[in-house]
């Protein structure tokens, strides 16, 4: 967190275009200083009674290849073809060979005679009842 709050002031103090952004000062920046802080306090209070472990100079190496909660990959195969599927099946789908169609011609339009409404009444007897 001191290094990355050295180059935010440094970054704030250069020449140039943008020099109007100063991340130091940021409202996030400031907290995380500080969340930073109390959180480093805290577990080492929480250590201190708790757990009792020394805390290592140096952080172990760890393993980056995880071997659990891991699935292995299962390999993709085409399934076999179908007996139905012979070359004179698939020779049928050729477009280029179908038969021309005289029925895409426009049909003329028919007139739409008007329907008749029938009157309808209003009915106070619709058999509903509250209660």
């Amino acid at each position: 967190f001191t290094k990355a709050e050295a180059l935010c002031k440094e970054y704030g103090q250069t020449k140039g275009p943008g020099t109007t952004a100063k991340p130091s000062g940021h409202l996030f920046f400031r907290k995380l200083g500080s969340l930073i802080k109390n959180t480093l306090e805290k577990c080492q209070r929480e250590n201190g009674f708790i757990y009792f472990q020394k805390v290592p100079a140096e952080a172990p190496q760890l393993e980056l290849k995880a071997n659990y909660g891991l699935v292995e990959p299962v390999p993709f195969e085409f399934p076999a073809l179908n007996a139905h599927w012979t070359p004179e099946a698939l020779a049928a789908f050729d477009l280029t060979k179908r038969p021309k169609d005289d029925t895409a011609k426009p049909k003329p339009d028919e007139e739409v005679k008007p329907l008749k409404e029938p009157d309808i009444k209003p009915q106070r007897d619709s058999g509903c009842q509250i209660s």
